[in-house]
């Protein structure tokens, strides 16, 4: 029977790198339904709204989905959600290739959906229990993949679209998934999380929602209602920018290439958002890229033209890519370990409900007026929502930029402390960080 691996080791840092390549293949789930709306709403002959109901079901198959295999991952360990995904995926796109009509086509998209959550939050919720000092910076790279999914499948969904077709495209798709994702998960991942620190980090967990002055139902609610904002908001401009291109006369290849700029400067964001995390915590870093996204929104609204957009959608993937690993780290400040995989679980799926809302809305919105100006006006208001959700958390006893900024000069001025966990402080040398300087001084005199 195998010993459980130290945190942050070199094991560690190698299940991190194939959570990444998992997480970029199961990712086409999420993006290349909007490289192929312009082709499967002139195919069916519907109007932006009703062709917007595949992604919606994605989204809410990603939802409940990503609440079911969190519940798998903190029974079972993450090869076997890993492996109902992409089971999920590769059924779902085979399925969507030979749909006859819209309604199966966005049936078999929920089943894309489902399969495609089980490469975010449960790689996210695995990744923060084999790391401690780096954890910001783990949990950031693992959720990276999704945004590498979307820097590199758009074109190549186009070209294939616009080569073979959509329906051979799907297929394709699947195949693919089915042939590559297995053996990574069963070779690299089978071994459990190491649990050395999971004790205290349950108890700093209880002291973190004490100081907030929150109860955990309470706290689970607010970050739930929060991400159905923000992921309103994101949705906008990750699902209707191709069509928008085509609307504005530009073209839908053109709309690919934004897409994909947004997602490969997400994934710097995202790396840029677990430096950002380990320094001034989790909610600190929500509040910052809630702000940030809701100035590109503004940008959206100012400006139209090719090269303003271009600029706009870098700028939009910086900003809100860092959204979601924040609600991750979120929950490994102020919960247990014992249950990242659930309760990361529910809040992706309140951020994907929010995404399949926001999808849908947007439609209906351009249906309504016959311009996505409107829409992008909903997305801000539903971004000031939650901009006032995470400074409000923010601004409770307990708030994180007070404590995060004391700890880290506490573990520089402890070298002892250093190979412990953030939230995890040594037995016997206090509870918190305010605790944990009283023995000092004792030793001191």
């Amino acid at each position: 029977m195998h010993q459980p691996a130290p945190a942050d080791s070199r094991e560690a840092w190698l299940r991190l790198g194939v959570a990444v390549v998992l997480g970029t293949i199961g990712g086409i789930g999420m993006w290349s339904f909007p490289v192929a709306l312009p082709a499967i709403q002139a195919d069916f002959a519907v109007i932006r709204a009703d062709a917007s109901l595949p992604f919606t079901l994605a989204m809410a198959g990603f939802a409940l989905g990503g609440f079911a295999m969190g519940w798998l991952l903190d029974r079972f360990g993450i090869v076997v959600p890993l492996l109902c995904g992409t089971a999920a995926l590769a059924l779902g796109y085979v399925c969507a290739g030979a749909a006859r009509n819209l309604l199966e086509f966005a049936l078999a998209h929920a089943l894309i959906g489902a399969g495609s959550s089980a490469m975010l939050g449960p790689l996210m919720a695995d990744t923060s229990q084999w790391f401690v000092r780096r954890r910001g910076i783990a949990v950031a790279l693992s959720s990276s993949g999704n945004y590498l999914a979307g820097a590199i499948w758009p074109p190549i969904v186009q070209h294939m679209i616009a080569t073979a077709g959509w329906r051979a495209t799907h297929v394709g798709i699947g195949l693919f998934c089915a042939v590559t994702m297995p053996p990574l998960a069963l070779l690299a991942l089978r071994r459990r999380a190491p649990g050395q620190h999971a004790v205290a980090a349950d108890a700093a967990a209880a002291r973190a929602q004490v100081s907030l002055g929150l109860s955990p139902n309470a706290l689970m609610a607010l970050l739930c209602i929060a991400g159905i904002a923000c992921c309103v908001a994101m949705a906008m401009p990750q699902v209707h920018i191709v069509a928008y291109c085509g609307d504005l006369g530009y073209g839908v290849a053109r709309g690919a290439e934004m897409l994909a700029v947004m997602m490969a400067c997400g994934i710097v964001s995202r790396v840029a958002t677990g430096f950002i995390a380990d320094r001034i915590g989790g909610l600190a870093t929500l509040l910052l890229s809630s702000a940030l996204q809701g100035a590109a929104l503004v940008l959206y609204l100012l400006f139209n033209s090719l090269v303003s957009l271009y600029v706009i959608s870098g700028l939009f993937g910086l900003f809100q890519g860092g959204l979601i690993p924040s609600y991750a780290i979120i929950i490994r400040e102020y919960f247990s370990p014992r249950e990242a995989g659930t309760r990361v679980g529910i809040v992706l799926m309140a951020t994907l409900g929010g995404m399949a809302l926001g999808g849908w809305m947007s439609g209906a919105i351009f249906d309504l007026t016959g311009s996505y100006h409107a829409a992008f006006a909903n997305g801000l208001i539903w971004n000031v929502l939650n901009v006032s959700i995470a400074l409000w958390l923010l601004t409770r006893p307990g708030g994180r930029v007070a404590a995060a900024a004391w700890r880290r000069r506490l573990l520089t001025r402890i070298p002892s402390l250093r190979s412990e966990s953030d939230l995890s402080p040594q037995p016997g040398r206090g509870e918190t960080c305010g605790t944990a300087v009283r023995p000092l001084q004792r030793e001191t005199r």
